[in-house]
């Protein structure tokens, strides 16, 4: 995996972002955004960057300490500072097991069962990731077209980078363990 072959983002929480980059977690749960247009949402990218997004009332939607500090919004300039490659991904129609992944994420039971429950189809998109710090982090202009309630923006070329893996292999392995014997596969 290199910075020079993606040009895609995948917008979460910053304090997602921030649990995925520093190792507390190894998957990613959503339902998909309000403007993901008729074929609605899917991980549609193996490899991508993550693109933070801030909004006040993330922390309490985790299961954070609450002394959890919120990462910085941006100004003019927005940090890329990690990329991920999908493993594994799917759509977990249950219940039971879409709770039993918490092992493996920080959002709250009820965040998650939010989602679960949105919609007519029950169920949440899962994707059990691999995470890389960039090293150096890049900058971008923080421009309107990032906004708006989707799950993926297209970037310009970012510069060169090293890619670092936030966990070691062993952890990884331990995680994908876990995701395959909640999830039965």
């Amino acid at each position: 995996m290199t910075s020079e072959s993606m040009n895609c983002a995948f917008k979460e929480w910053a304090l997602v972002c921030e649990a995925l980059g520093s190792g507390l977690q190894s998957v990613i749960v959503r339902k998909g955004g309000i403007a993901e247009g008729r074929a609605g949402f899917s991980f549609r990218e193996k490899e991508f960057f993550l693109f933070p997004t801030w909004f006040h009332e993330q922390l309490g939607r985790t299961r954070l300490p609450q002394e959890t500090a919120l990462p910085e919004e941006p100004g003019e300039d927005l940090e890329i500072r990690y990329a991920v490659t999908i493993e594994w991904s799917g759509f977990v129609e249950d219940w039971e097991k879409a709770k039993a992944l918490e092992a493996l994420h920080v959002l709250a039971e009820a965040v998650v069962q939010e989602r679960f429950l949105y919609e007519e189809k029950k169920g949440v998109y899962v994707a059990f990731v691999r995470v890389f710090r960039l090293d150096p982090p890049q900058k971008i202009k923080n421009e309107s077209q990032y906004g708006g309630c989707r799950s993926w923006v297209d970037l310009a070329d970012l510069g060169e980078c090293a890619m670092v893996s936030v966990i070691s292999d062993e952890e990884h392995s331990r995680r994908r363990d876990v995701l395959t014997r909640v999830l039965g596969l």
